[in-house]
């Protein structure tokens, strides 16, 4: 592909977070993804995890969403997810997945899956801080919330 066309091509940009009440505890995770003037939010929970799974399932679910192969801006208020896809992965997939302690790689079932996906597309990943105005990122965090609310209320209906 010519540098024009490439230039041409929009960016999609995705915001991405995760939450937790308890660490372990009930958690949620949120995107909110936008393209070319659409947007897309998406939201979800698990009743028992920990918010680095919150925050690295925000990212899977965001580009599985992807309809095809694309340039992808993800923002992230997450140095975990920043720096693990961007850096120290390389590492642990030469280690087997081994940390340079040679212990086994935390969240290695959902490293692999980002992995995957990542390498489907053409991935930018920016580090934002949290909670310090960013539109995007605060967007992503009350999805976050909104997915920790709903697995709280089933717990509630639940007894």
């Amino acid at each position: 592909m010519t540098t024009e066309v490439a230039a041409k091509r929009s960016t999609v940009e995705i915001y991405a977070d995760g939450a937790c009440k308890g660490n372990p505890g009930p958690g949620g995770w949120g995107a909110w993804i936008s393209y070319d003037g659409h947007e897309k939010e998406l939201f979800g929970g698990e009743s028992l995890t920990t918010n680095n799974r919150m925050e690295l399932t925000a990212v899977i679910r965001a580009l599985e969403a992807l309809k095809r192969t694309c340039h992808a801006k993800v923002f992230t208020d997450s140095v975990y997810v920043q720096k693990g896809i961007s850096e120290w992965i390389i590492g642990w997939k030469a280690r087997n997945w081994r940390t340079a302690d040679k212990k086994p790689v935390k969240n290695d079932d959902l490293w692999r899956i980002l992995d995957v996906l990542a390498q489907q597309h053409t991935v930018e990943w920016v580090w934002v801080k949290g909670h310090a105005g960013n539109v995007g990122n605060e967007r992503a965090d009350m999805l976050a919330n909104k997915g920790v609310d709903q697995i709280l209320q089933k717990g509630v209906s639940a007894s």
